[in-house]
């Protein structure tokens, strides 16, 4: 291993020559750059910025004669595509995930060994903000890409009428009992809810309301769990855990968000529901919502 310190500056295929001890063949792209929302600050929310990301792939040379046949070969458009894959999937907040996360689908593909990541900001600054990192095969399939059959949850919005009703802790008892992962939504509580003339203040006002109910409900079944990140909502429906949905990461991080106002709660469930696979979705003490029925199931309502 070098330690030339322009190396550290230098192109990810650079890097990879000094620091490789197998005569690998490289596969690179350079200076693809992309506009997407992504960023932890408040500022990057709701708006587009470039990203660059330079790439590099290591792959075994082949054996024998290649025969022009491009089903031998790791072909660039997997690299793209990865990347592609990864900005569609969700909203992320830090770069460190997204390197990770494309780097671990590219070496997904049989012939990459090792891969280099390098992503950077464009546009925080006159200069670019990024990251770096090298990630190999080990002969593991990485955790985070070994194929499960997503659960499919049967998800229940109860009203405030139906969260106070004596009948509550049979609904849960009942839903709880299927094979399905539970998931109990609400909407915001019967106190009345601050007003602004700002829409984006206004929607984090609205998502808040609903989690403060959120944590209501909580309070009257200690089964009952807040969850607000999709990790911890896949580990809970895995795991047999009763979770109450708090909307605000996963509606402000969605790729594609709801169209509907958070005041709108039903709607609100109705999508995720959607967006979450659910087997079905039943509504406890207020109207089913029309033309928004989950795809795998049907839209119960039921009355108190």
């Amino acid at each position: 291993m070098t330690n030339d310190i322009h190396l550290a500056f230098a192109h990810p295929s650079e890097r990879a020559a000094a620091s490789a001890d197998v005569p690998y063949d490289r596969i690179s792209l350079r200076d693809y750059t992309v506009e997407v929302e992504i960023g932890a600050f408040q500022l990057e929310r709701g708006t587009l910025q470039r990203v660059r990301f330079n790439v590099v792939v290591e792959v075994l040379p082949l054996t024998g004669p290649i025969d022009d046949d491009v089903d031998r070969i790791l072909s660039y458009d997997r690299v793209t595509e990865a990347i592609g894959v990864e900005l569609q999937a969700e909203r992320i907040n830090l770069l460190e995930t997204l390197a990770a996360r494309v780097a671990e689908r590219i070496l997904l593909e049989p012939q990459a060994e090792r891969v280099f990541v390098r992503i950077e900001k464009l546009d925080r600054g006159p200069f670019s903000l990024g990251v770096e990192i090298v990630r190999a095969r080990d002969g593991a399939t990485p955790d985070a890409q070994v194929h499960q059959e997503a659960p499919h949850p049967c998800v229940v919005y109860l009203s405030n009428d139906a969260i106070g009703s004596g009948n509550l802790k049979g609904w849960i008892d009942h839903f709880a009992g299927q094979d399905a992962p539970l998931i109990l939504c609400v909407g915001a509580g019967a106190l009345p809810v601050p007003t602004t003339d700002h829409a984006m203040t206004q929607r984090r006002i609205d998502l808040l309301a609903i989690e403060q109910n959120a944590w209501t409900l909580a309070a009257k079944d200690h089964r009952c769990k807040v969850v607000e990140t999709r990790t911890e909502l896949d580990w809970a429906m895995k795991n047999g855990q009763i979770c109450i949905w708090a909307p605000s990461k996963i509606v402000l991080d969605a790729v594609d968000g709801p169209s509907a106002s958070a005041r709108d709660a039903l709607a609100l469930v109705s999508w995720f529901a959607t967006e979450i696979d659910a087997a079905e979705l039943v509504v406890i003490g207020d109207t089913a919502p029309d033309a928004t029925v989950p795809v795998r199931g049907l839209t119960i309502e039921t009355s108190l």
